[in-house]
């Protein structure tokens, strides 16, 4: 068939999509015990975890895994819905499988993070969809923090601590074979090209310097020693550490 995709073994093109008086319907007999209802529902609904997935394509997860872990977030809310409340079942449902893909991937993350803060992260999690769902935009931070009684920093901690790591190497946009990476739009402010031309000086000019003189700037410079420390330790006077110290920052001075 022209345009059939499988994800995990299920024929996409072919997947059934239930309106929402149907969708009710189907829940009330759920609800009574009717398992065939309950497989309808599933069946009905697996458009919904599709369309959930897609906003996790970045992740490079496998899609058959997202799949399956989203059809169980499914289950939970078919489960668990309240058929009493005016709540259309795509609005309950999709936080429930967001939340259900979203454990998951804290699971499984390559970095490993406290059960503590990452149980912290779930409730965060599952407040932010809440909130979403009622008022159909994002919360703040105080607002999840408010909801949770905790402090507004344990929030932030709490996402940063599961935030997926990024790659350097990780390409962010690709034109004609040239590809851009994370690495090209990082810049270091501790060592940029100024900073390795005036090493480089400086390596020469210390070339420069006698013996004597280089150790005593390295002592007072690199090892952090006074100059009494270091007058010591090379047997002269410290009047005559300080005038070969000055001596000797001056040449530098004049080489640069």
């Amino acid at each position: 068939m022209q345009g059939k995709v499988e994800i995990a073994g299920v024929n996409t093109a072919k997947l059934r999509v239930l309106k929402n008086d149907e969708t009710m319907a189907l829940l009330k007999r759920a609800k009574a015990g009717d398992q065939e209802a309950r497989r309808e529902l599933i069946e009905g609904n697996l458009r919904l975890v599709l369309s959930v997935i897609q906003r996790f394509a970045g992740r490079k997860e496998n899609v058959d895994d997202l799949f399956q872990v989203g059809c169980v977030g499914l289950i939970k809310a078919i489960d668990n819905f309240d058929t009493s409340q005016m709540v259309r079942f795509s609005t309950y449902g999709v936080p429930m499988i967001i939340g259900e893909i979203r454990r998951y991937l804290r699971d499984n993350s390559a970095i490993r993070v406290s059960r503590s803060m990452r149980d912290t992260a779930y409730r965060v999690l599952q407040v932010r969809d809440r909130l979403v769902a009622e008022n159909q935009k994002e919360p703040t931070v105080e607002q999840i923090a408010q909801e949770l009684d905790i402090p507004r920093e344990d929030v932030v901690f709490a996402m940063d601590a599961i935030v997926d790591p990024v790659s350097l190497y990780d390409p962010v946009y690709s034109d004609s074979g040239d590809t851009l990476c994370v690495m090209d739009q990082v810049r270091d402010n501790r060592n940029t090209d100024e900073d390795w031309t005036d090493r480089i000086a400086l390596k020469e000019a210390m070339k420069r310097l006698d013996p004597r003189e280089r150790r005593i700037l390295s002592l007072r410079f690199w090892e952090g020693k006074t100059q009494m420390e270091v007058s010591a330790e090379v047997g002269i006077s410290q009047a005559q550490v300080s005038r070969l110290e000055k001596g000797a920052i001056n040449t530098i001075r004049k080489s640069l």
